[in-house]
């Protein structure tokens, strides 16, 4: 197993070493040590490789990862896994604003809370949060499935598009245009399998989540839905 010391080498360095590793590599379990907080760390992977950081990191840590596995045992700065496109980023504290945010593909799982803005613009990630999100979580999702364990704060889903919310605590306040919807058969599958591939299959119990959604009023503007804008 390659070990990086980040007290030794630059985050250039670390992140041009991921970078060119060859399609066939069999260099496939990475340690990064002494993170210290540093930003953009194993950023742009695109490699079939499992990475894990040993401590806290900075801002934007596994943005637009792809077919990586990445493993932070501490906790994220702003913006982890930001316009992540598909494989495993896993937060093992807590995360600051904007987790997962643009999101396009794959799954972020974050063991601890996440600050605002959690999934903002997701556009097809899946996000698991053990304990609770912060205010304008979800704020334009467009697709893809959060789902949070402990609670949400206030504006949830504003202006939500076709994402899904899955929330098992309570909602301090509903963003415009989102809505409590029903949970059907096709929405507890995906529940179950969202929370199976986190690892929290002992946590798949639909029946203790609420769906929320878009009302789809503001898709197109008329000026009866003026006030929700």
């Amino acid at each position: 197993m390659p070990v990086v010391d980040l007290a030794e080498v630059s985050v250039r360095d670390l992140n041009a070493m991921l970078h060119s590793l060859p399609p066939d590599t069999n260099e496939t379990m990475w340690r990064i040590e002494n993170p210290e907080g540093k930003h953009a760390l194993a950023v742009g992977l695109d490699a079939a490789i499992s990475v894990e950081i040993a401590g806290h990191v900075g801002y934007y840590c596994g943005g637009m990862n792809k077919r990586a596995h990445l493993t932070v045992r501490g906790n994220a700065g702003v913006g982890i896994a930001e316009n992540m496109m598909s494989g495993t980023v896993r937060v093992e504290g807590d995360a600051s604003q904007a987790a997962g945010a643009t999101g396009r593909g794959g799954l972020l799982v974050i063991e601890g809370n996440a600050s605002a803005r959690c999934g903002i613009s997701m556009k097809g990630i899946d996000i698991v949060v053990r304990g609770s999100i912060g205010p304008m979580s979800a704020f334009m999702a467009q697709a893809g499935n959060l789902v949070v364990l402990g609670e949400a704060g206030e504006n949830l889903g504003d202006s939500i598009y076709e994402a899904r919310l899955f929330v098992r605590g309570s909602v301090k306040s509903l963003g415009a245009d989102c809505i409590e919807k029903p949970l059907g058969s096709e929405d507890r599958a995906i529940l179950v399998d969202v929370l199976n591939r986190a690892g929290l299959s002992e946590a798949a119990r639909p029946k203790e989540f609420r769906l929320y959604g878009s009302a789809r009023r503001l898709y197109h503007f008329h000026v009866d839905n003026a006030g929700e804008y």
